[in-house]
């Protein structure tokens, strides 16, 4: 398994945890790490079918409230799953949009707002 922590190819298996889940040690780090480390199960009492009910149904606009009720999951994990998957969505676009070389920008909503803008304020004005 690669570490998370340094991107070291090698590690090996380091015990297990309370939960009875595979621990592993970095040969390079020295860090220990488990398998759900820098997912959105890790340190949450939650199923990852739990977390994928709740993840769709917030996605197609039910409450955070109704969430915690269908789910009987408490109201601020359900806030901490939903910010924690949109932190991390955030990274990934970050990284691919980096990565993206841009010559030419459109600029199509921009001026769709100026336009608007500088007719409210001729109406303003009295024009």
């Amino acid at each position: 398994m690669q570490c998370p922590l340094c991107g070291h190819p090698k590690s090996h298996k380091h015990g297990k945890t309370s939960k009875d889940s595979q621990r592993y040690r970095c040969s390079h780090c020295q860090q220990t790490f488990g398998e759900t480390f820098d997912t959105l199960s890790y340190r949450r009492q939650i199923s990852p079918p739990t977390l994928q009910i709740i993840l769709q149904a917030h996605a197609e606009g039910s409450s955070l409230r109704g969430l915690s009720r269908i789910t009987g999951v408490a109201y601020n994990t359900c806030v901490s799953v939903v910010r924690s998957a949109s932190h991390k969505a955030q990274m990934i676009h970050n990284q691919d949009v980096q990565a993206v070389a841009t010559n030419v920008i459109n600029a199509d909503e921009l001026w769709s707002f100026v336009k608007k803008s500088k007719s409210t304020v001729n109406r303003k004005n009295g024009v």
